[in-house]
């Protein structure tokens, strides 16, 4: 069954006779094509893609079968619609509730007066995208090769004068000339006093002694790769090992305990409980992890606060990320990301080294 046939179910099971899309990346999971100006409009039995002349040509070479792609005259793509809508009887029309502006709302509500818009589309989203297919677990795995090529090659050329942004900028060098589309997210590498913010920002400094953590992510086929390596610069001292031991142990035991059907809060808990009998209690604020997609950060969560019932499912995509932040000292952390593959098993996609790396 392909995205946008499970969509059009998921709008008959809600009582929905259409859904307007705006979000890009919505946009491009139900129809194939990564465009930045335009809308879909998906109805019980059709899908159109709207757009406008700098996309006509590529839309109907790149978009997946069965859409029909529209390019009204300036300024009447809602009035397109709204015909679309008369013509196919249709009243209920869901919208992205989740990142849909007020201000086009109104929009919409201004042009569309026969349709009652209402909230829903965002969450049928959400609940589609949190089990990836074949070719998207494929596609993941691509981009978490890029990734992982990439930290090899941050290996060999890393040097006491480097700043962190010249770090960043060689991750970010890297992954684009080995095929990445994009970033997944802006890239971290943080270097001694600053490793202790989970999520640091690059200075123009140069790199300082003790923890190196870089969380970087390469984005393939529309699709991000979410990885995190800590390293250190000079020779680590006696606690610094601790830390850096503790929390890949945690992290191998939440993995280790990870299947189809493991509570998502449990994992967390895993992780958590090493941490916090190793006494670093308070030390790890963040989640043990989060699903990955199309965005870097989807459902589900694997957190202290999520419902126990919340389970991992087959095409459920996480990461799994503990660490532990000493304020004004320094911090650590180290993330893979993994999957419940369609067949049942549970497989890790980060191949990068974890034993503690001593460098300079």
């Amino acid at each position: 069954m392909t995205h946008l046939n499970a969509f059009q179910n998921a709008l008959k099971q809600n009582g929905a006779d259409a859904a307007i899309l705006s979000n890009e990346l919505n946009q491009r999971y139900l129809s194939g094509f990564a465009f930045e100006d335009g809308l879909l409009l998906v109805t019980k039995e059709n899908a159109y893609l709207l757009t406008d002349f700098r996309y006509e040509e590529a839309a109907k070479a790149e978009a997946n079968p069965g859409w029909k792609i529209l390019v009204p005259g300036r300024g009447q793509m809602l009035i397109e619609i709204s015909a679309l809508l008369a013509k196919e009887a249709c009243k209920t029309v869901l919208v992205e509730e989740a990142s849909l502006t007020l201000q086009d709302f109104d929009r919409f509500s201004e042009k569309l007066p026969e349709a009652k818009l209402t909230k829903g589309a965002s969450a049928i989203l959400t609940a589609l995208r949190r089990n990836k297919d074949t070719l998207e677990l494929e596609t993941i795995a691509q981009a978490q090769a890029i990734t992982d090529a990439a930290f090899s090659h941050i290996l060999t050329v890393l040097t006491p004068n480097m700043t962190e942004i010249e770090v960043a900028l060689e991750l970010e060098h890297f992954m684009r000339k080995s095929g990445a589309e994009g970033l997944a997210f802006a890239t971290i590498a943080v270097s001694g006093k600053n490793s202790s913010k989970p999520h640091g920002v690059p200075r123009p400094v140069k790199l300082e002694k003790g923890f190196l953590t870089m969380d970087f992510g390469a984005k393939f086929g529309g699709y991000c790769s979410d990885m995190t390596r800590t390293v250190v610069l000079g020779k680590a001292d006696a606690e610094m090992k601790k830390v850096y031991e503790t929390v890949k142990t945690a992290q191998k035991a939440a993995l280790d305990a990870a299947h189809e059907g493991a509570s998502c809060k449990a994992l967390d808990g895993i992780a958590r409980e090493i941490i916090d009998k190793a006494g670093y209690e308070g030390c790890f604020g963040h989640s043990l992890g989060h699903g990955v997609g199309l965005y870097i950060h989807e459902t589900p969560n694997l957190a202290p606060g999520v419902d126990p019932s919340v389970k991992l499912e087959r095409g459920h995509v996480v990461t799994f990320e503990p660490g532990i932040y000493l304020p004004g000292k320094y911090g650590c952390r180290i993330e893979d990301m993994a999957c419940v593959k369609e067949n049942g098993e549970f497989y890790n996609f980060t191949k990068s080294p974890k034993e503690l790396i001593e460098l300079f």
